[in-house]
């Protein structure tokens, strides 16, 4: 069955995942085990064909919507069977100044489905927010996103901020106009050009890879 549930999220088939898991659940399947032989090696493998091309965004994007549907349903279960562990807590956000979000929200959404717990701020919000709620979840990481030229400079002095304010929160950085040379110039943990890659920068950055 977990072959099945893992062929259903590769297929973007969101009726047949969720229908897969809550039948795994009823069966008294934990849900970490699903989550872990089912609906996370589904997605790798979504990851691994975009990355060769076999596999364009439209789709990428039903698959991810398939497993977060799918994760949804497992929640209920986290505390009582003991399956509450994440791969750790990210804050992610649009900078003070840019308020594009379909990037980010793609990154959000797929980070969320690989197994990361995430609190999205939004669009056009200020440092100092983002580092409270940094402080407040006791985020492992902090993603930074900005899709116009005049505001990824704000990301530079973000990131200076987040530093001095004590926080051990790593920070990644993403969208359009952003490269790997920008990423390092500014001191940032990390560069991903795409929201697939950023799963496997998340998971590198916090030790999972």
């Amino acid at each position: 069955m977990f072959e099945e549930l893992k062929a259903s999220i590769i297929a973007g088939d969101q009726e047949k995942a969720t229908g897969l898991t809550t039948k795994m659940l009823n069966d008294g399947i934990g849900p970490q085990k699903i989550l872990k032989e089912g609906l996370v090696p589904g997605m790798d493998v979504v990851g691994e064909k975009f990355r060769s091309y076999e596999m364009w965004l439209p789709e990428v994007i039903l698959s991810a919507k398939a497993m977060k549907a799918s994760t949804e349903l497992l929640k209920p279960y986290w505390d009582q069977n003991g399956g509450g562990e994440t791969l750790g807590k990210i804050v992610i956000a649009t900078v003070e100044g840019d308020v594009h979000d379909i990037g980010k929200n793609l990154v959000s959404m797929m980070l969320e489905s690989a197994g990361f717990e995430m609190t999205d701020l939004g669009v056009n919000v200020k440092i100092q927010a983002i580092i409270d709620a940094a402080n407040r979840v006791d985020a492992d990481l902090i993603g930074l996103s900005a899709l116009l030229t005049t505001t990824m400079l704000a990301m530079k002095s973000a990131i200076k901020a987040i530093r001095g304010s004590g926080s051990k929160a790593k920070v990644m950085v993403g969208g359009s106009p952003i490269t790997q040379e920008y990423a390092s110039e500014i001191e940032s943990d990390g560069f991903a050009p795409d929201a697939l890659r950023a799963i496997t920068l998340a998971k590198k950055l916090v030790g999972k890879s």
